[in-house]
């Protein structure tokens, strides 16, 4: 089952238990794959990576939001934004643990050979290509720069 597909049926679960934070969360993923679809030029189901790069956008700004809120003293803002996260991250694959990552980025430095911070770019590709969205590219980036340093 696509993505659309549910959260086509979570909108409607969503609309029978009056769950405003999870239709507003849910209708902004809607639309942004309706966005994605259009601007290819064509009605195609996008790729599976294509969605959970959009879930991811989607709760990096959520999180930023939530942030800025936070640090200017209005919960009552944050709240919602992170409700939203929670709803979002629920067709998100699992996440890896840190110690997992670097796991897979030791791996992949010791296959590569890279040393220095000059081999970032090349071990950062692989790594977001293996890891997939199973990592913020902010925590794989860090892992990456502790260990070429």
């Amino acid at each position: 089952m696509s993505l659309s597909v549910k959260i086509m049926d979570e909108i409607k679960n969503a609309m029978r238990a009056k769950d405003t934070v999870a239709l507003e969360a849910l209708r902004a993923i809607k639309s942004e794959i309706l966005l994605a679809q259009t601007a290819s030029g064509s009605k195609e189901e996008i790729t599976n990576e294509d969605e959970i790069k959009i879930l991811q956008r989607l709760v990096k700004m959520r999180k930023d939001s939530a942030s800025i809120f936070t640090t200017q003293n209005r919960p009552d803002l944050a709240e919602p934004e992170l409700a939203q996260i929670a709803v979002i991250e629920k067709f998100l694959p699992a996440q890896l643990s840190e110690v997992e990552i670097e796991a897979i980025v030791s791996k992949i430095i010791s296959e590569t050979g890279a040393s220095g911070i000059a081999s970032m770019g090349k071990v950062m590709g692989l790594a977001s290509a293996q890891i997939g969205g199973q990592a913020e590219g902010k925590t794989i980036s860090a892992i990456v720069k502790k260990l070429l340093v």
